[in-house]
């Protein structure tokens, strides 16, 4: 009986512990081979609705067919620039952790200005200038990459492109296999620096050598007939700038004759040719770093960045960025149909979104009766000194004036007897009543108090507190700090630079889209989700639940 009993008990025992093998299920054995983070620079939501009709089938409209569509996505803080956003996305944390405030900033302890990534401590590598000379020392939070790395013991590669190189080294992180930028004036290669190798691979310079730089620089004219680019403004008007060594803001553009005027092949940037370059690279980036061919899941950064410097030049409205997204569509459906072929169809997940949007010029705004204006910094700067001067008898009190921020000279503060707190709120009384400045705040305000919505909200998001600036100013609505009349520009809070595209597509991803509110933070977490890895380590995005959660 003792004998039967024991046999049952292990036969139940055997069947229980198969059923529970059999029906537990695994966490993570089904991901991607490749996460492609695209991040399209200066991209408008409405870009993607703007010029639907006239997209092709294999880019955004295959995408938005196959992918998840948020159609409501923003960047929570200020300001909207480039480095920020391009950290963020891949942080899934706002500048007030990562410390990337700004392209560039007043540092208060070296009292210079700095470079988001510039290092001297490095060295170039695919060129002796240096534009080699960057590394991603002054970000201080971790990427969805290098989560990835770590996770897998290093084993999981790291890429990122771009032609700008803050576009490509924030995105990959501290840990990245590499990091290629494109290096233009009379070189026109793709570079990197020590920071990741002492030698470019052969892939690179087999590139670089192959002659593709050269096909570009030729005439830029429209894609399609002119006459039905009606998504956009006239092309020649007064709201462009255009380039040296042409007479108007018109298309053709014979790239080779005016090349010498602007910059050589750094030319190239500011036309839709810049992007498809990209697109070439990155494609030969997949075979060139062996991208999703292992158990080990990849990442791939690229960021196409000639559609800011087009609408730097030529303003949101322009035939010059149609004609730019119009290009940069079947760059994209080239990407995706390589990363069908190398990678597998099924085996990827493709991210798309923005670093910020861009405003429309506002002597455009102006011309159509819209309230805007242009807001000079130079003579406000002069102002406040003259205010100090005659409230306080001193002419040093400030360190700095820049990225709408004001920072003080603690040392002559202190020497002066004046209570910082008070200073501060003097300052900040004198800015409010200045034209064109809608909201200001005090250093004081943003580190004593929790702002959750609206403008303060977003300030404080971006504010760090060892790297910005005593008192912060907002101008107002479609109102910019510009050194022309002519383009667009971005860094504010409002809707026209915080409404990004956001579209997920590939491998797992359901077909929908949504109006509910999301923010530039959740696309890293909702990819730490995705693949089962540790979140970026200042993290405070959410994972977005519309497509991670699988309905029956």
């Amino acid at each position: 009986m003792k004998y039967y009993i024991t046999v049952v008990l292990s036969t139940l025992l055997t069947i229980s512990s198969f059923s529970q093998t059999k029906q537990s299920p695994k966490i993570n054995n089904d991901k991607p081979k490749l996460v492609v983070g695209v991040v399209v620079d200066q991209m408008r939501y409405d870009y993607l609705t703007r010029f639907w009709d006239q997209y092709g089938e294999k880019g955004f409209k295959r995408m938005i067919a196959e992918g998840y569509n948020f159609k409501n996505n923003h960047f929570n803080y200020i300001p909207t620039y480039t480095a920020p956003g391009h950290t963020s996305v891949f942080t899934g944390t706002t500048p007030k952790y990562h410390g990337i405030i700004s392209n560039s900033w007043y540092d208060k302890f070296s009292k210079q200005y700095v470079y988001c990534t510039s290092d001297d401590e490095v060295q170039p590598v695919g060129t002796l200038n240096s534009a080699g000379k960057m590394s991603p020392n002054r970000m201080l939070a971790t990427t969805i990459s290098d989560e990835n790395r770590l996770f897998t013991q290093m084993r999981g590669k790291t890429i990122g492109i771009a032609l700008k190189d803050r576009g490509a080294i924030l995105p990959a992180g501290h840990t990245a296999n590499a990091a290629y930028w494109f290096h233009g004036q009379d070189e026109g290669n793709w570079i990197t620096s020590n920071y990741y190798m002492d030698e470019l691979p052969k892939w690179v310079t087999e590139f670089n050598i192959s002659g593709k730089k050269l096909d570009y620089m030729k005439t830029w004219e429209p894609l399609r007939k002119i006459e039905t680019y009606a998504e956009s403004g006239i092309d020649e008007n007064l709201f462009e700038t255009g380039f040296k060594g042409k007479n108007a803001a018109t298309f053709p553009y014979n790239l080779e004759n005016l090349s010498k005027e602007n910059g050589g092949y750094d030319m190239l940037k500011v036309t839709p040719f810049g992007n498809s370059l990209t697109a070439d690279f990155a494609i030969a980036a997949i075979d060139g770093e062996d991208l999703g061919k292992d158990e080990f899941t990849d990442i791939l950064s690229v960021s196409f960045s000639s559609t800011d410097y087009i609408g730097h030049n030529f303003g949101v409205n322009s035939k010059e960025v149609e004609d730019a997204y119009l290009r940069l569509d079947q760059d994209l459906g080239r990407l995706l149909g390589a990363l069908d072929e190398k990678v597998g169809k099924g085996n990827y997940v493709l991210f798309l979104t923005a670093d910020h949007g861009g405003g429309d010029v506002p002597t455009y705004l102006t011309s159509v009766k819209i309230p805007s204006g242009y807001f000079d910094d130079v003579q406000f700067e002069e102002d406040l000194k003259g205010f100090l001067k005659e409230k306080y008898k001193r002419e040093d009190l400030l360190e700095s004036v820049s990225n709408d921020q004001v920072f003080f000279d603690y040392r002559v503060v202190q020497e002066a007897e004046i209570v910082r707190e008070e200073l501060e709120k003097s300052i900040a009384h004198y800015i409010l009543q200045y034209p064109k400045v809608s909201n200001v705040y005090t250093r004081q305000q943003l580190e004593s108090g929790e702002f959750k919505n609206g403008t303060a909200g977003l300030i404080q998001n971006g504010y760090n507190q060892k790297r910005s600036g005593d008192v912060v100013y907002v101008l107002d609505q479609a109102v910019i700090s510009y050194t022309t009349t002519t383009g667009s520009t971005h860094g504010s809070g409002f809707s026209y630079d915080t409404h990004a595209p956001l579209i997920f597509f590939g491998k797992n991803i359901p077909h929908g889209e949504t109006a509910v509110r999301s923010e530039i933070v959740d696309i890293a977490p909702t990819i730490s989700v995705l693949l089962g890895i540790s979140f970026p380590n200042s993290s405070t995005g959410t994972p977005l639940k519309a497509i991670l959660e699988k309905k029956n």
